[in-house]
């Protein structure tokens, strides 16, 4: 038996999102055999573009019953049955969540008509409900409503089982199959080529553009658990809807897939990447003279006309360094803005400050050892990191180069290190921020062996 399920709603996913309405058509393979379908109170809002959308309005379903007052029944109808829709994943996540809020537990198997039509049916220049109705000759009464859509589906399911011949449905309901948890326009070979190593994979949307970028030690693993998890996100929604096509650049190692989609996510500044895309080095030290001669310090955000001598993306990361250097170089707490000027220097007390802030110390003196303090920061180490390549007579390179990330790629084995211009001709440059840089730096304290110095 197919339970043929459609439902409007307050939004794109089941976590923050009501339902509004639900329909029913419970289905032998030849006609309809039990119906349930009403309206639902959301106890929610419902916006007005879905109102003008849907229209289903508030006052409509003001005195509907609320889902949990209907949650038995339709668990009774959907327990034993398969449950089928038009993008199944987005149906089957309000469902589910909305009847395991309610004490009841959903686990059924699922079948797509997006996916079984773009198999059974291909050819079709879209396979949304509206345009594969109209190229299948079925008309749609009530469009956008749950009664409608899933009458409309049903007579899809018809002529899908009658014209299956290469036993789709069949196979996609078996327990070894990936077809019900696939996004609805994504071909089955998209996931089959996917390998099984580190790297970075896109998500396309119909147009091809990239929406998402993702790392992975194990790229088919990670893709797969996209889609094959029970999630109820905004994020998971988006990926079912708007994916249409995957691809994927492999790597040698995690380090090089994390600098990938970091790079990548800057680039192509994907529309379903959150993270990262404002992650930029907000925050710089600056260096200026003060009308007594005397060099000062101080932690700005970066601005376009003013030259930091060093950058970072988090505040506490600019303090913690620069008072490293107060206390290397013995500077001024005052003079590099770690403490206010109206009260006594502590870094005379703690023998720190040679009382530069009390003109005991010549501003030519104590600037020396703000300028050392600043080449300590521009005059960082250049070094490499050492791994596996792709293939066995190759190595992978990670490049820094004067303390910043210089890039990544792909060197011979018996190739010198210390021929550093032809070192560089293998690697691809990368824009460096403080993301990638603390993400090398503490790879390189974790993994000392695979660390190779150059010399400058």
């Amino acid at each position: 038996m197919y339970a043929i399920v459609d439902i409007e709603t307050t939004g794109t996913y089941a976590a923050a999102n009501g339902i509004t309405e639900i329909s029913i058509q419970v289905f032998d393979g030849e006609k309809v055999v039990e119906k349930f379908e009403t309206l639902i109170n959301p106890l929610q809002n419902i916006p007005r573009y879905i109102q003008s959308f849907t229209g289903i309005t508030n006052q409509m379903v003001e005195d509907a019953p609320t889902f949990s007052q209907v949650a038995e029944k339709i668990y009774q109808v959907l327990h034993d049955k398969i449950f089928v829709a038009h993008n199944v994943n987005f149906d089957y996540s309000f469902i589910k969540n909305n009847l395991a809020i309610a004490g009841f537990e959903l686990n059924v198997k699922k079948l797509c008509t997006v996916r079984m039509s773009r198999k059974i049916f291909p050819g079709f220049a879209s396979y949304s409900l509206g345009n594969l109705c109209y190229s299948l000759g079925i008309p749609i009464h009530e469009r956008h409503r749950a009664g409608g859509d899933a009458r409309a589906t049903v007579q899809v399911l018809n002529l899908l089982l009658q014209h299956d011949r290469e036993q789709f449905i069949a196979k996609s309901l078996q327990r070894t199959s990936k077809e019900q948890v696939l996004p609805p326009n994504v071909s089955k070979q998209d996931f089959e080529k996917l390998p099984s190593r580190p790297g970075v994979y896109y998500f396309h949307n119909q147009k091809g553009k990239i929406v998402y970028v993702g790392k992975a030690i194990n790229i088919k693993k990670r893709v797969n658990s996209h889609f094959s998890n029970n999630s109820d996100s905004r994020q998971k929604q988006n990926f079912l809807k708007h994916t249409y096509s995957i691809s994927f650049q492999t790597c040698a190692t995690e380090l090089m897939a994390c600098l990938l989609e970091s790079s990548e996510i800057k680039r192509l500044w994907p529309a379903f990447n959150y993270s990262q895309k404002r992650w930029e080095d907000v925050y710089g030290i600056f260096s200026y003279e003060d009308q007594n001669g005397y060099l000062r310090l101080a932690i700005e955000k970066n601005k376009k006309n003013l030259q930091p001598v060093y950058t970072f993306h988090y505040l506490a990361d600019g303090r913690s360094m620069l008072q490293g250097l107060v206390n290397k170089f013995l500077l001024c707490n005052k003079f590099c803005c770690l403490q206010s000027s109206t009260i006594s220097c502590t870094g005379i007390e703690e023998n720190i400050c040679k009382g530069a802030c009390e003109k005991k110390e010549p501003a030519a003196i104590y600037n020396e050892r703000v300028l050392a303090a600043i080449a300590s920061l521009q005059s960082q180490p250049s070094f490499v990191i050492m791994d596996e390549g792709l293939h066995q007579e190759e190595s992978s390179c990670v490049m820094v180069w004067e303390g910043r990330l210089y890039g990544m790629g792909y060197v011979p084995k018996n190739l010198a290190l210390t021929e550093t211009d032809n070192l560089k001709t293998f690697i691809q440059p990368f824009k460096e921020n403080s993301f990638t840089r603390k993400l090398v730096y503490s790879y390189a304290t974790k993994h000392p062996a695979k660390v190779v110095s150059l010399m400058m």
